[in-house]
């Protein structure tokens, strides 16, 4: 799928100067840095994106 298919959000904690990471969830999860949008991004299987959420959300 196109990034521009996607549908990409930051977290409620991100930064007010933009240095941040944008996310687009679904059956894999797509992640990538709001001032590198272009490069590349890292994609996960929704199952890992959940079990690292939760184990940040329980640290």
């Amino acid at each position: 799928m196109s990034n521009a298919r996607r549908t990409w959000h930051k977290s409620s904690y991100s930064a007010a100067n933009g240095s941040c990471v944008e996310v687009a969830e679904g059956a894999t999860t797509h992640i990538r840095d709001t001032q590198n949008r272009d490069l590349s991004e890292l994609t996960l299987p929704a199952r890992e994106w959940n079990a690292l959420l939760s184990a940040v959300h329980t640290g």
